[in-house]
């Protein structure tokens, strides 16, 4: 870990559920030196339940609330890490380019789909009805690519997709 009076940009890891976000996360956070966040996870441990529970429980609204406040802490408060966003904060906050430098990690919806096993599906609440997860998908790839500051290709291994976000960055 680095030293408390360096303390290096956040890297913003945007894209769709299943892109390899948290598995690219991880990766280039131990190559480089960061610490590692998953904002779902964070989400999660601050509600006490899954995300799957949480939308259940108190509807989409809510937690894309609970994204938002996540979202304006980590601008205000996280530094030299790695974040792991979910697939839909770049949609609710503005703030998404003040947290650190937003990489899309890019995947075309047919391979998401085929990396997602069908008992994973059932914890992923939009992604339930594959032509309303490919809908969405559509709507949100847009997105994506105006906040990235860098897209890169997330076909590649995580290591390999890991190392090109690192040499982007350098």
């Amino acid at each position: 870990m680095g030293t408390a009076s360096y303390c290096p940009e956040n890297i913003v890891l945007v894209g769709f559920m299943g892109s390899g976000k948290s598995t690219v996360g991880r990766a280039v956070a131990k190559k480089s030196g960061r610490y590692f966040l998953d904002a779902d996870a964070l989400i999660e441990s601050m509600q006490g339940r899954a995300i799957s529970a949480i939308f259940e429980d108190s509807g989409e609204e809510y937690f894309r609330n609970l994204e938002r406040e996540s979202a304006e802490w980590m601008a205000e408060c996280v530094k030299g890490t790695v974040i792991s966003t979910g697939g839909g904060m770049p949609m609710v906050t503005k703030r998404i380019r003040e947290i650190g430098k937003v990489v899309y990690l890019k995947l075309s919806f047919d391979e998401i789909a085929g990396r997602i096993p069908p008992d994973e599906r059932v914890k992923r609440p939009l992604f339930k009805d594959m032509q309303k997860a490919r809908e969405i998908y559509k709507r949100r790839e847009k997105i994506y690519e105006r906040v990235a500051d860098f897209t890169v290709d997330a076909s590649k291994p995580p290591e390999a997709v890991a190392d090109e976000i690192i040499s982007l960055l350098e």
